[in-house]
């Protein structure tokens, strides 16, 4: 099995719906709403890309500053390729895109949750969340 890596190659949308319905990633992504999905690879400002041959099995899809903060808002890998190396591929790959002072954030699925500690994230409970349809109290 020979993986290619690509920085910011095209994801259809199709393509991106097809790789979410084969990770545990998928149930928390909203793979029904086109328009949604649509926007979520289109104003992603990074992404890192894994292909066996021309199918999807991997991405790190990121919004970023570059400079000091990078938002890892999904890394999926498919689970037919899990523990292959793929996801910390992604990530390495991604860091490398950042400059020297920018930090990786992500909020960890919780089937990854004790992933991230052993390469070496630092875990943080300061992450605050609004969730769609809440207000800010005044």
């Amino acid at each position: 099995m020979t993986i290619e890596y690509r920085i910011n190659h095209s994801v259809s949308a199709d393509q991106f719906i097809g790789l979410l319905e084969n990770t545990s990633l998928g149930v928390r992504r909203p793979l029904d709403d086109r328009t949604c999905i649509e926007g979520m690879i289109r104003n992603a400002n990074l992404i890192i890309s894994a292909w066996d041959s021309s199918r999807l099995v991997g991405i790190a899809r990121s919004v970023t500053d570059f400079h000091y903060a990078c938002y890892l808002s999904d890394l999926a890998v498919d689970e037919a390729y899990q523990t292959s190396g793929i996801g910390k591929r992604l990530q390495v790959l991604t860091q490398q895109q950042l400059g020297p002072h920018c930090s990786i954030i992500l909020l960890a699925a919780p089937l990854a949750k004790d992933y991230y500690g052993r390469i070496g994230y630092t875990h943080n409970e300061r992450c605050w969340v609004l969730s769609p349809g809440e207000s800010l109290s005044e």
